[in-house]
């Protein structure tokens, strides 16, 4: 090349590189001219640089705020701001009805190919754009996951409660404090481990990440999330110049891993399967109940050639749970119980709440069922304050409008725009939830009128809205309305700092770290 370059008359290099410089130059500005003026979305209020690149938005929530973030821009630029050349977000709570609604006319944005496992035939739930392939799909498998089908395996969720209250026990005699967070996710594997695969995976007694999931999710998710933020085209080329970094090989290592675990449980089960019934190590070996995986391999057998539903299939299925379900319930329940420390009077209320209803024989023992605990009123006022105060994600769910274009925040938004609601902004809107809004009071769902809960629980998101609501979030629901009871029965908990909880929001919401102080009732 230097040698070409030197065969070039005299000042050729310079007259070259000046006319690269003025048309990248020219680029830029027509580019800028056009997004600011011609653009379908030029009209949008925003920052500079958000309406000209999307690096901005990259930028934007690399630091893992966003929710904080959006908050400040929508209290300067209003309900509709433009966060990329091609993105919108908006507080307006009308919006969700018109984005996530049953009868929207929405669809999901590249950004959540970024979390689609490479090995899918079909999209899987979370990153499938919508339509009719959708909920073919879905309703294959929708019968899994009732409240009714969960609940009859509520009494291994309690297998995973028991472990839970043995070791804090354990902790409470030393007296010694740990961290909520940790050890809700902990849980929140196990019964995953018990309601998929009929075996915790034995986070709770080993009392660690021991098998190094929890890890693989910490590394995978953020990158994942950076990449779903940039334009498709640069996703490869970011993943393949990040394998220079540690956090990229780690994310790519525990992609490989999570999906090597799913695929073992798998063969495991199906070589029990098809092994001979009188082989009495394979016979130890099948589960003695109707578990999740077992459901959805028998959908394979029965109707798999009717439906469309392989063997890849429930290799999804499940590799969703394992890898979403765990992670979601965790930081909800941990929100929840961390408002609940931090508001004393709450505290107060729910306990005496719990230990009347045992007292008087509402509760059942030794294990509280979910059909009673979501009898009590603060309770069930207190679950829906702490997913209230802290959602599932703290950045948007971006859809692309209606093809015909749809009304949001007082703007027009053009046909196939991305436009998204961050539920770590709408669920603090005070046109909905009250002056009060940015502070934990589960009275406001006792206290408001008919119309008023509906309002309120159609802007809460946290198990997505309409018809991409979360399949596994009765798993979730039954998770947390038999965890906190019992433990709040068994053990007095206080929060071991009064310094604010940190989050990170890197498409999950998740908080750092929740040190608590627990000691046996």
């Amino acid at each position: 090349m230097d040698a070409l370059w030197s065969k070039l008359p005299p000042g050729r290099p310079s007259l070259l590189a000046q006319g690269a410089l003025v048309g990248i130059i020219t680029y830029w500005v027509v580019w800028i001219i056009y997004t600011r003026t011609f653009h379908p979305l030029a009209k949008f209020p925003g920052p500079f640089w958000a309406s000209v690149t999307r690096f901005w938005t990259v930028l934007h929530v690399f630091p893992g705020d966003t929710e904080k973030r959006q908050r400040k821009l929508h209290a300067e630029y209003g309900p509709v701001v433009r966060i990329a050349p091609n993105e919108l977000i908006t507080s307006d709570p009308e919006a969700i009805k018109t984005l996530y609604g049953v009868k929207s006319a929405t669809t999901k944005t590249d950004f959540y190919l970024a979390f689609r496992p490479p090995w899918a035939r079909f999209p899987d739930h979370f990153s499938s754009e919508g339509g009719k392939q959708h909920g073919d799909r879905r309703r294959i498998v929708s019968h899994v996951y009732t409240m009714t089908s969960v609940l009859q395996a509520e009494k291994y969720i309690e297998k995973c409660i028991d472990v839970w209250l043995e070791k804090l026990g354990e902790i409470s005699d030393r007296r010694q404090s740990f961290d909520f967070w940790i050890w809700s996710r902990m849980y929140a594997y196990d019964v995953i481990g018990e309601l998929y695969f009929s075996k915790m995976f034995g986070f709770l007694q080993a009392g660690g990440d021991h098998l190094g999931y929890i890890d693989a999710t910490d590394d995978l998710i953020p990158v994942q999330f950076l990449a779903g933020n940039m334009p498709t085209y640069a996703r490869g080329l970011f993943m393949l110049t990040g394998i220079m970094f540690p956090k990229v090989r780690g994310a790519l290592k525990a992609l490989d891993n999570l999906t090597n675990a799913t695929n073992e449980m798998l063969k495991g089960r199906i070589a029990a399967l098809e092994s001979d019934d009188n082989d009495d190590d394979v016979a130890a070996s099948k589960p003695q109940r109707a578990d999740i995986l077992g459901k959805l391999l028998d959908i394979m057998l029965k109707r798999g050639e009717e439906v469309d539903f392989e063997i890849r299939d429930v290799k999804m299925e499940s590799f969703g749970g394992f890898f979403a379900g765990s992670e979601t319930t965790a930081l909800t329940l941990s929100g929840i119980i961390y408002h609940i420390l931090r508001t004393p009077r709450a505290y107060t209320k729910l306990q005496a709440e719990i230990d009347a209803a045992a007292s008087s024989g509402q509760l059942s023992s030794p294990h509280i069922a979910y059909t009673e605990a979501i009898k009590l009123p603060y309770l069930v006022a207190c679950v829906k304050e702490g997913m209230r105060m802290h959602p599932i994600t703290g950045v948007s769910f971006p859809r692309h409008a209606p093809a015909q274009g749809c009304s949001i925040g007082g703007y027009y938004i053009p046909g196939n725009a991305r436009i998204g609601v961050n539920p770590g902004v709408l669920h603090f809107d005070k046109t909905v939830f009250g002056d009060d809004a940015d502070v934990f009071r589960p009275e406001r769902w006792l206290e408001a009128s008919a119309d008023e809960e509906r309002a309120m629980d159609g802007c809460v998101m946290q198990f997505g809205m309409g018809a991409r609501t979360c399949l596994g979030k009765n798993i979730s629901l039954c998770e947390i309305y038999k965890a906190i009871p019992q433990l709040m029965k068994e053990f007095t908990f206080e929060l071991a700092t009064k310094e604010e909880m940190q989050t990170t929001s890197y498409w999950l919401h998740k908080p750092v770290a929740i040190e608590v102080n627990v000691r046996r009732r």
